[in-house]
């Protein structure tokens, strides 16, 4: 009769529906376990396989793998002005903070091995101790695009009247699309420069195959957020923000999984591969092939 208002359903994913709770149980889960390898690794820090491919830079990428299982917390929850903003910020710092160390690790390998080749063109670079400048300037690159894009136009909360008939979405817009997107392309920058020198230094003799460990986890990477770009632009409502979860999560698990989960399980399990009479071993019996 058009005799009076009735209110419509407001949507959001939050932590009270069983989709919100699971993927934040997730996302705890998975710290738990990087926070169990940190653990490990302090434990063993003298040991080889830890030493092998600067353990401080282990200790900076798993300190930024639970940080980023953990950013992907402030995507669960009725968002507002200072979520919004912060979910976004932190996202991409800690993404690109995590890559920047890979690339400094996979440097760190190449630069390793060029100090023992006398005829490389690399070697006097050794000296300048390049891979301990990569974690900061890259780092702040993606810093100062964060505070232009805050400063300029930041994301901001609003009710979504159309995405879903007779429901009002709250969602996180993005502010400036154009800011936005110079953000998540300095992150695929710095992966595809990631992979691209995993790629060329996969081949090197490392003892513990960390550049192919690397490399394989960049593929996982970039698999992940390649195809999250169609299921996200395809997905309407709460589940455009269920997706973006996933993909966080994925993308670090698979970081995890490729780079820190073999060298727990020899840790763990197969003590007598992490000693120096093994390597010692190995490396003899590479000479003799």
């Amino acid at each position: 009769m058009k005799e009076r208002c009735l209110p419509k359903t407001i949507q959001f994913l939050s932590y009270d529906e069983p989709l919100g709770s699971s993927l934040a149980c997730i996302s705890v889960l998975f710290c738990l376990i990087t926070f169990s390898a940190f653990c490990l690794f302090i434990a063993k820090r003298k040991t080889p396989i830890v030493k092998a491919n600067n353990r401080e830079l282990s200790y900076l990428l798993l300190i930024s793998l639970m940080f980023g299982f953990l950013c992907s917390l402030a995507f669960i929850g009725r968002p507002n002005l200072k979520t919004c903003m912060i979910r976004q910020v932190l996202f991409a710092v800690i993404f690109s903070f995590c890559i920047s160390v890979i690339l400094a690790k996979t440097v760190t390998v190449i630069m390793i091995f060029s100090a023992t080749n006398p005829d490389s063109k690399l070697k006097r670079l050794v000296a300048m101790r390049i891979p301990v400048y990569i974690v900061p300037v890259c780092t702040m690159g993606q810093i100062i695009l964060c505070i232009v894009w805050l400063a300029r136009a930041a994301p901001f909360a609003e009710f979504n009247m159309v995405a879903e008939i007779g429901i009002i979405v709250i969602e996180c817009n993005e502010g400036s699309r154009v800011l936005f997107a110079c953000v998540l392309g300095y992150m695929g920058l710095l992966a595809a420069i990631s992979l691209l020198v995993a790629c060329l230094a996969r081949k090197l003799p490392d003892t513990f195959n960390e550049t192919k460990f690397i490399t394989f986890s960049m593929l996982v990477f970039a698999s992940v957020w390649l195809t999250f770009i169609p299921a996200y632009l395809s997905t309407k409502g709460k589940q455009t923000v269920a997706v973006e979860i996933f993909a966080i999560l994925s993308s670090m698990a698979g970081l995890l999984v490729c780079i820190f989960i073999p060298k727990c399980y020899i840790i763990l399990l197969h003590p007598e591969m992490n000693s120096k009479q093994y390597i010692t071993g190995r490396n003899t019996r590479n000479r003799g092939t």
